[in-house]
């Protein structure tokens, strides 16, 4: 039996565990040890990494928002917010779920994606939108707590975010020189991206102006999320893009 076949319940089993066990540390590791062997798995049988189409994406999305959501868990000021992890556990639920709607494209990677740029690209990439994702919700932890210190960790987890998302968008741009013979194409995916960096760009710059600009550096936080999922969902569902799945 494939593991196409098996993916419902490895993926519920995964579910699961993110939504009931994600109050503590130990859920979002069983979560995250599921996710990544059904990843290894379908990527062994593939012999890719199944980073090609919403089924793919939206589980590896997932679990680099568990893997992400995990290692910020260590933090001293994610101890004190219980929900944190809960959080960050149904969040990543909501995107695995997704992805069970979307039929696995099983086809060898095209040639214009057989390059290790487009594996770091994504990659990276999805390791910032994950980051981005953690910011927001530390925003939200600031505005119901009053409490600086999710400030500072908003702060850490943009400034990596965007540190992985210009690492995709160099990566990005040697694929799209070998792919197409140019480093950038005026299409919208290429448009949001640079609005998504130049907004996170903001963003950390608003946390340089004191603390009477508090609030609104945790509101752009939340909205920074919006910005993301648009950049990422919207673009490919609602535009004609040389990126959409």
């Amino acid at each position: 039996m494939s593991v196409i076949s098996l993916s419902a319940p490895i993926l519920w089993l995964a579910v699961a565990c993110l939504i009931f066990g994600s109050f503590w540390r130990t859920g979002l590791t069983a979560a995250l040890a599921i996710q990544l062997f059904y990843l290894v798995s379908r990527g062994l049988m593939l012999g890719r990494l199944p980073l090609l189409g919403p089924h793919d994406t939206l589980l590896f999305f997932g679990m680099s928002i568990t893997l992400m959501g995990l290692f910020e868990s260590y933090f001293p000021v994610v101890r004190r917010l219980r929900w944190f992890t809960f959080t960050v556990g149904i969040t990543a639920a909501v995107f695995t779920i997704s992805a069970l709607l979307f039929k696995p494209l099983n086809m060898p990677l095209p040639q214009i994606l057989d390059t290790l740029w487009f594996e770091l690209h994504v990659v990276v990439a999805f390791f910032g939108y994950a980051l981005f994702v953690i910011g927001g919700i530390a925003s939200a932890a600031f505005l119901r707590t009053g409490d600086r210190a999710y400030l500072d960790l908003l702060y850490k987890t943009a400034l990596t975010g965007w540190t992985f998302f210009s690492a995709s968008m160099i990566s990005g741009g040697i694929w799209g020189y070998y792919a197409w013979g140019t480093y950038w194409l005026w299409t919208p995916k290429e448009l949001w991206t640079s609005i998504l960096w130049l907004f996170y760009a903001l963003l950390l710059h608003v946390r340089l102006k004191g603390t009477r600009w508090d609030a609104v550096f945790a509101w752009l936080g939340i909205v920074g999320v919006f910005v993301m999922l648009f950049t990422y969902l919207g673009v490919s569902l609602l535009m004609k893009s040389s990126h959409s799945f």
